[in-house]
């Protein structure tokens, strides 16, 4: 459905709902990284026993470093890891009757710079793409790039393959879909944001995703934690980051149609097709949301102190 605004109500939206500007003086430490507190809290209550399955926690094989971390539950009840088919750290348990709290804390070591500029990146050819990647070429059920395919060509299909492209769908998402807290569902996707415009971090991330598999650019969905550092602080509450990966010159590199610059200190949590294979809490029954909150920040002295 096309949701049609007026220029007074867009240019109003734009300005809410403007990225965080970057800090000309910010000056990385001389070590080159930085420890970062990070984590989440989700308090559930639920009628009766209902399995869940939570992605709260760090991965571990990206540039960011897990010092220390703290798993706690209230009531207390069993869980156990799994690794899903993405590398993804899952937790599994039984919420029983009642509220339930989970908490995940940690410290983190990340990189003081922002995320890497590759602009000489180049795109794989589909015939010379690794088999285990072609999964990230086609539809999945947030991202539509099948539905997208030709309007994909027709507004990319004069940029350079390889990063210039990619950076062409960021440049194209974060000017033409408006950022609007609580406008889309769990049920919008990709093909749904392109039509109406608008959207929260995840639509960006789906919509990125899709217009790159679109021009048959292997990219997969990204969340987890991401600080406000080295940009002007936003005066809204901390919240978890969607961002997408996209596959050139043999490696996985990070893009953010969201914001559109290179941001520090990102602690991804899943990664996989689309928000479908990185849901935070996944529920069987019936169990009430009552709580989230989020924290992600550099860590000051009491933070580590409080991992001692």
């Amino acid at each position: 459905m096309n949701t049609i605004l007026d220029h007074e109500e867009i240019e109003k939206k734009r300005a809410i709902s403007r990225s965080p500007r970057l800090l000309p003086d910010y000056l990385p430490p001389a070590s080159g990284k930085l420890t970062l507190r990070v984590g989440s809290e989700f308090v559930y209550n639920s009628q009766s026993e209902t399995p869940a399955i939570l992605q709260m926690e760090a991965r571990r094989d990206t540039n960011a470093t897990v010092l220390h971390e703290k798993w706690e539950v209230a009531p207390f009840v069993d869980s156990h890891f799994f690794s899903d088919v993405y590398g993804n750290r899952c937790r599994r348990l039984t919420l029983p009757p009642g509220r339930t709290s989970m908490r995940y804390d940690a410290l983190v070591e990340v990189s003081a710079f922002p995320d890497a500029v590759v602009p000489d990146a180049a795109q794989s050819l589909v015939q010379n793409l690794p088999d285990d990647l072609i999964l990230f070429t086609l539809a999945s059920r947030y991202c539509q790039s099948d539905s997208l395919s030709n309007a994909a060509w027709e507004l990319f299909a004069h940029t350079p393959p390889g990063w210039a492209r990619v950076q062409a769908i960021c440049d194209w998402a974060h000017k033409n879909v408006i950022y609007v807290a609580g406008c889309s569902t769990p049920e919008t996707t990709g093909l749904d944001v392109y039509h109406s415009r608008q959207g929260i971090c995840r639509d960006f991330a789906h919509i990125g995703v899709t217009l790159c598999r679109a021009m048959t650019i292997p990219a997969r969905y990204c969340f987890g934690y991401m600080p406000d550092i080295g940009v002007v602080l936003p005066n809204v509450a901390m919240d978890f980051h969607a961002w997408f990966e996209a596959y050139l010159d043999g490696k996985w590199h990070t893009f953010d149609a969201r914001h559109n610059i290179p941001r520090i200190g990102r602690v991804p949590i899943a990664v996989g097709r689309d928000a479908v294979d990185c849901a935070m809490v996944t529920t069987y029954g019936a169990a009430n949301l009552e709580r989230m909150t989020v924290w992600a920040d550099q860590a000051s002295e009491n933070d580590k102190a409080a991992f001692e």
